[in-house]
């Protein structure tokens, strides 16, 4: 017998439709397989574990899953063209948890004295209440405490120290733009990128430069990108891919946070905060369309020879087969820079000849060098007699390196000896972790023996029994060799 009654029909997206209809009568129900039902169990007890208890009781729910992000870049990759409408609510309790976990704990307390230590003590309860104020729409952004570090030519640099409770939302917010632009990122960027670092970079341009029969070099640095990003351009690049409104503010509300400095506030109309953990994906998406995307999609199309970028942040080296093409380029990236109100600095952005030397070489014919991302290139002969391109440290590197141990010494020269090993050693195993490269191994010997008289220099200024024996220090207090650790 026939009855009419409501029929549900399938879900889609969180939507039930019911259908009116007749509908026979079941005599019973199917079979389910016993590994279906494995899986509806599995799902079951995945959704309960990472649903909160209750939002009303005022206490912070149990969480025991963590919030993925694995979706959003599959659809970013799969769809390159899509725009995401709803990103917010994916700003949740799990994924407030899992940025905390992956935030350097270390750091400087912002303006509101708050450390990561003090901020742990209470942490369920404080990402409860941070959550809650997310999700209401009553966030606030806590002005950036701006301090000012030294650079080599006897200038100063901006840093700012965000909130600790800022550095969360901003990591949280940065994880969900990283999943959708990761997909977007040209494989020639490699900064402040999961799975790239400056060796890829250093590594990409030699190959690229030796591929392509590069001769000419335009070596650029962007001036201060994080202070002068416009904040209109970057939100009209934003909402290519992510109009989202909750993200959109959250991101707002940082980039107007302002900054304080010795107790006075200061408003921003322009660029990110230097130290900002949501800086560096800003800056990626904003050079992203500025530079990478025009350059693949304008500029290569254009040249009559082959041309190759390499960029990582706001440092790029650009190289080109012909002359003409690396002169147009360099004009059109000046103009494509100003209309987004960016500038080249003069000094360190140069056209430099890098060709091969023929068998005369003169002024005009032999090449030139540039730096990049801490190391100086130039062509030299190896040891079979073939022009090759070899590299080693910048010079203002080592000075930098070198003022940084005699200034180091000088203050703890009276601390003890094991303690003044043991940072020693870190500060060359570093430095060797970044500069041991083949080629370079003369910069970075000098770097030890340079070290090795600092130290025992100062230690022979604190006492006045005489001069501390250069064999008596090493034997006991032996610092790291340089050796080569990369094969590139």
């Amino acid at each position: 017998m026939l009855s009419k009654r409501p029929t549900v029909g399938k879900v889609k997206q969180g939507i039930t439709f019911c259908m009116e209809g007749t509908m026979g009568d079941t005599l019973r129900s199917q079979t389910i397989s016993t590994e279906n039902r494995t899986s509806v169990k599995q799902a079951i007890h995945t959704a309960n574990s990472v649903r909160p208890i209750s939002e009303d009781d005022g206490k912070p729910p149990m969480l025991v899953g963590e919030a993925s992000l694995n979706r959003i870049a599959m659809l970013a990759k799969k769809n390159p063209g899509m725009c995401f409408t709803s990103l917010a609510h994916r700003v949740d309790l799990s994924l407030l948890r899992e940025a905390f976990r992956k935030i350097k704990k270390g750091g400087a307390a912002g303006v509101d004295k708050v450390t990561a230590a003090k901020y742990a003590v209470d942490l369920d309860q404080n990402l409860y209440n941070l959550h809650q104020r997310l999700r209401r729409g009553q966030y606030v952004a806590t002005p950036v405490k701006r301090i000012w570090i030294e650079k080599e030519n006897g200038k100063q640099r901006p840093i700012g120290i965000p909130a600790f409770e800022d550095k969360i939302v901003q990591k949280a917010v940065e994880m969900i733009l990283s999943a959708i632009y990761e997909s977007d990122f040209y494989d020639f960027s490699h900064g402040f990128r999961s799975g790239h670092s400056q060796h890829m970079a250093i590594r990409e341009l030699r190959e690229n430069c030796i591929k392509n029969n590069t001769n000419w070099i335009v070596s650029a640095d962007i001036t201060g990108l994080f202070d002068n990003i416009d904040h209109s351009h970057l939100r009209e690049f934003l909402k290519v891919r992510v109009n989202d409104g909750g993200i959109i503010r959250l991101i707002g509300k940082w980039l107007k946070a302002g900054v304080m400095e010795e107790g006075r506030f200061y408003r921003s109309d322009s660029g990110t905060p230097q130290g900002g953990v949501i800086s560096p994906v800003l800056s990626n998406i904003f050079l992203h369309y500025v530079l990478d995307d025009w350059f693949v999609r304008e500029v290569q199309p254009r040249m009559k020879g082959r041309c190759f970028l390499i960029r990582f942040a706001d440092d790029y080296a650009a190289g080109f087969e012909m002359d003409s093409d690396a002169e147009r380029a360099l004009e059109a990236m000046k103009k494509r820079f100003d209309r987004f109100g960016l500038e080249l600095h003069p000094d360190k952005t140069k056209l430099i000849r890098f060709g091969r030397p023929t068998r005369k070489v003169d002024k005009d014919n032999k090449p030139g060098t540039f730096d990049f991302l801490g190391f100086t290139f130039y062509r030299a002969i190896s040891y079979r007699g073939y022009w090759v391109i070899k590299k080693k440290t910048a010079h203002k590197r080592l000075a930098r390196f070198g003022k940084m141990i005699w200034s180091w010494c000088k203050k703890n020269r009276h601390k003890s000896l094991q303690y003044q090993h043991e940072t020693l050693t870190s500060k060359l195993r570093g430095y060797y972790q970044y500069f041991s490269v083949i080629g370079n191994f003369e910069a970075i010997a000098r770097v030890y023996y340079y070290t090795i008289r600092a130290w025992k220099y100062w230690l022979s200024q604190r006492c006045h029994k005489g001069k501390m024996k250069y064999e008596h220090l090493t034997t006991r207090f032996p610092l790291p060799k340089p050796r080569i650790i990369h094969n590139f």
